[in-house]
């Protein structure tokens, strides 16, 4: 029987579905059909402007702009007074596979972030914490998979794992648990750059200095017709991007 905890965040994943694009204009726009049973002008005024969202955040030419500018003027390079003593890679996703023995494996959000963890590790020399719980109907922890990750995938240890996380907000307060008592206080965070902004403000007020080691940054676009050419690559970027811009809100609004 699923406990409390594990029904919330179901709960939570299913709010957050129905509230980011493109679900939440597919659901104005249905309701909008129903509406125009009554209220014929407002209902399909409705429904025409959620199609009209839909199409606008179809096209390259739009939300590219809207997620790399996330991106910009992140903390990349350490203070002087303070080196970082450890790195940080924090969970993205997971997938389930019929290829590995627990049934789970890293998505490719996380694996771009390891991808981007194990070379700082090697070109440093610094430990590595993994920060990632469980999500649910799944087992091992995003932080387990990550560890496996690594130590396959690109032959790299973990020294620490936080396994208790279920947000951006929970990996900064429980890697901080575990990094201060050892002594370490300034870290490098690696994350997706676009999602950098909102981990820093995640780590605000733990007790760890921030450097961002973000993943590659976004190609800056130079606008042409082919960009605004309705793709489905293009809903999953405004997916993102209003996730993260409602994130920043949100994170500000909590600190």
């Amino acid at each position: 029987m699923a406990g409390p905890i594990v029904v919330g965040e179901m709960l939570k994943s299913a709010l957050l579905l129905i509230l980011m694009p493109p679900v939440n204009l597919v659901l104005l726009g249905l309701a909008g059909v129903v509406l125009a049973r009554f209220r014929p002008r407002i209902g399909w005024g409705i429904t025409l402007a959620s199609l009209l969202g839909l199409l606008v955040l179809s096209m390259h030419g739009v939300t590219s702009p809207m997620l790399s500018a996330l991106e910009r003027n992140l903390p990349t390079v350490p203070a002087p007074d303070a080196p970082p003593g450890a790195i940080i890679i924090l969970a993205g996703d997971s997938m389930a596979s019929l290829s590995v023995p627990n049934g789970h494996t890293v998505g490719a959000l996380t694996l771009q972030r390891l991808r981007t963890g194990a070379e700082l590790h090697r070109r440093s020399g610094l430990p590595l914490l993994v920060s990632g719980g469980s999500v649910p109907t799944q087992s091992p922890t995003l932080a387990d998979l990550m560890t496996l990750s690594l130590r396959q995938d690109f032959r790299v240890d973990v020294r620490w794992q936080e396994r208790r996380s279920r947000d951006t907000w929970e990996n900064a307060r429980f890697s901080a648990d575990i990094l201060l008592p050892a002594g370490i206080t300034s870290v490098y965070v690696v994350t997706h750059a676009w999602h950098m902004r909102r981990a820093l403000l995640a780590f605000e007020g733990t007790g760890l200095r921030v450097t961002a080691a973000p993943t590659p940054l976004l190609r800056p676009i130079h606008p042409s017709i082919t960009d605004f050419i309705p793709s489905v690559g293009s809903l999953a970027t405004a997916y993102f991007a209003v996730h993260e811009w409602v994130g920043l809100l949100w994170y500000s609004w909590r600190h």
